[in-house]
């Protein structure tokens, strides 16, 4: 029988569901990021999802599940010392004549409006280890980043 008749269903045009994507590497966090999974975690938990509609009670499982998955793969990380770019450090740089601060976190903690960063950006990389007064390669630029300051991310 041609297509054309057909009788297609409305199940066929539903996009499928596919479990949230996990960042490749390591699951690192700071004592703040830990904290923010395990209240993330509680406060899912404590959703009662049979009181949902399917969908709703399907899409809050699947997020759940991510959460279960990231808080059972954390790695508490120590904070960078501040004397170079770290893991947990605080860094004010220059790019284009402009200084700007973010704090280098983990992936999941990771809020580029919050001026946080994740440790596996390519910002990040590229200050990775630099220490006050050096400059950094980036974006194909040679010497782009001045590193202005370093200090160590409190758990704010």
């Amino acid at each position: 029988m041609s297509v054309a008749f057909r009788r297609e269903s409305d199940d066929e045009h539903m996009e499928p569901k596919f479990e949230l994507p996990i960042p490749p590497g390591p699951n690192w966090v700071t004592a703040r990021g830990l904290r923010l999974t395990r209240e993330k975690v509680a406060a899912l938990e404590a959703v009662d999802a049979a009181a949902m509609d399917e969908e709703s009670a399907k899409k809050h499982k699947r997020v759940l599940r991510y959460w279960r998955t990231r808080l059972a793969t954390a790695e508490l990380r120590p904070v960078a010392d501040g004397e170079a770019v770290g893991f947990g450090a605080r860094v004010t740089y220059r790019l284009n004549r402009q200084e700007k601060t973010v704090a280098i976190v983990g992936d999941d903690e990771a809020n580029p409006h919050e001026g946080r960063i994740s440790f596996s950006s390519p910002l990040a990389r590229a200050m990775m280890d630099a220490e006050v007064g050096e400059t950094v390669d980036f974006a194909g630029k040679a010497e782009a980043i001045e590193i202005v300051a370093i200090a160590v991310v409190g758990d704010d």
